[in-house]
């Protein structure tokens, strides 16, 4: 089942971050955050997915690869939601995605995204509906 919708929460003065409850459930009970990498935000993956993940990049030589490696895995976070649903963030991810405060979290399909609420404006408001169109079209869709 795809990862869908959008949440709006707040990060709390320990870094904490609430994590809808629907994504959790498809997530499982620990999963991976960490920075995407080809846009200011932070990609959730359960274990399955970051072994997948993983195992891609693996298949390659580590003289192509090492860049790759040490962006994604050196700030990748192992987390465990308390019984309030919430996961720790750490500052460096946070700077990363340049979050403060409010966030929008969103189902992207086979991963969710952790967005400052600001940069989530930006990036919906510079979306090229024509693009996704033709790209959708160009694949069949």
């Amino acid at each position: 089942m795809p990862f869908v919708g959008e949440y709006n929460h707040t990060l709390d003065a320990k870094n904490r971050v609430f994590m809808p409850a629907k994504f959790r459930e498809q997530l499982g009970e620990a999963f991976y955050v960490t920075r995407k990498m080809n846009k200011n935000c932070l990609a959730v993956y359960s274990e399955s997915e970051m072994e997948k993940i993983s195992e891609m990049i693996n298949r390659f030589p580590d003289s192509e690869v090492s860049e790759i490696k040490t962006f994604l895995f050196s700030k990748t976070v192992y987390v465990t939601p308390d019984t309030n649903g919430r996961v720790v963030l750490i500052p460096s991810i946070l700077s990363y995605a340049q979050i403060e405060k409010n966030v929008v979290i969103v189902g992207v399909g086979n991963h969710v995204e952790i967005w400052s609420d600001s940069l989530w404006e930006r990036e919906e408001s510079e979306r090229n509906l024509e693009n996704i169109r033709s790209k959708l079209a160009s694949i069949g869709l």
